[in-house]
């Protein structure tokens, strides 16, 4: 596995912003779009469209890709009336699915209603496989009427197929404020939990744990170069290993009213342990502003697929 794919949306005021993009790189560094910059999937149902992506390669060798189920084009303005609270009170309980193969031929979308009455809107899954117990757990942030739909947590499910799920419980809960946008990664069999702090502070912050689900604790020491970050305008954390070992950790920036100036900033670090990591603008280069997404390492042989894919016809 020595290339990436970069599984992610586009920030725009249309409907075809917020579907299923694909960019890749050779190196972690370098990017390009796959199909011409425009959407590798579309969602037709629910919300009829998806922000905050995700994907996995499963043991069996299926691609799995989950979303929020959510498009700001269509509902704010209609069954949302511009309101995010109410999006985070009555958005979709469900996550948009697909799968695949090969990364070329997707099976028709799917909806996982792993949400209940109590849940508000499913926000930013992820995936991590846990090898102790052989299964995969989907996490990812909500309001729950536990506080009256308050702040929020991280809540997961347990799936060994992407179609029977547990019910969900608790991963992390912040006393001091809401958290979201949560990214999992295993390292020396410790497991670290990036998560959005919404207050105290109102930035990125780096958990450790022993356990896949916890509990985890903060690590200062990431804390010390995120300081240096203006707040409450990075989100959706995603990493993966380069081929020298570093890990490339990439923040999504949304800090202009310009939706094309949002779009991931990248950094380093040696290892997730040290939780030291290096602002790194001028090593990487994007052919546009990837919005909230999942890498993941893929063959060159798949890379190759991928740059010379063509949008297949829809079967709706």
């Amino acid at each position: 596995m020595c290339a990436y794919l970069f599984v992610h949306f586009k920030e725009k005021r249309t409907p075809d912003g917020e579907q299923v993009y694909f960019g890749i790189s050779r190196n972690g560094f370098d990017w390009e779009s796959v199909n011409q910059e425009k959407p590798v999937l579309w969602s037709y149902y629910g919300d009829k469209g998806v922000r905050y992506h995700t994907i996995i390669r499963t043991k069996t060798g299926e691609f799995v890709i989950l979303a929020t189920d959510l498009s700001l084009s269509y509902g704010m303005l209609n069954q949302y009336q511009g309101s995010w609270e109410t999006i985070s009170r009555h958005g979709s309980k469900s996550l948009a699915l697909w799968r695949s193969q090969d990364l070329i031929n997707w099976e028709p979308q799917e909806m996982i209603p792993l949400g209940n009455e109590h849940f508000g809107c499913l926000w930013a899954p992820d995936i991590i496989y846990d090898q102790h117990n052989e299964d995969y757990i989907v996490h990812w942030s909500s309001a729950h009427a536990d506080n009256n739909f308050g702040p929020k947590a991280i809540y997961y499910a347990r799936t060994k197929d992407f179609r029977d799920f547990s019910e969900p419980n608790i991963l992390y809960k912040k006393e001091d404020s809401g958290v979201i946008d949560s990214a999992m990664y295993e390292e020396n069999g410790l497991y670290y939990l990036f998560v959005k702090s919404e207050g105290h502070p109102a930035n990125i912050i780096l958990l450790r744990s022993d356990h896949i689900t916890g509990p985890f604790e903060k690590i200062e020491a990431f804390d010390h170069g995120m300081g240096e970050l203006e707040t409450g305008v990075y989100e959706a954390p995603t990493a993966t290993k380069l081929a020298d070992n570093r890990w490339a950790l990439f923040l999504d920036f949304y800090g202009t009213k310009d939706a094309a100036g949002h779009g991931y900033i990248p950094f380093l670090a040696d290892s997730l342990a040290s939780g030291e990591f290096t602002r790194a603008d001028t090593n990487f280069s994007f052919p546009y502003g990837f919005k909230h997404g999942t890498i993941l390492a893929i063959t060159d042989e798949e890379f190759e697929r991928l740059q010379h894919y063509q949008e297949q016809p829809s079967e709706y």
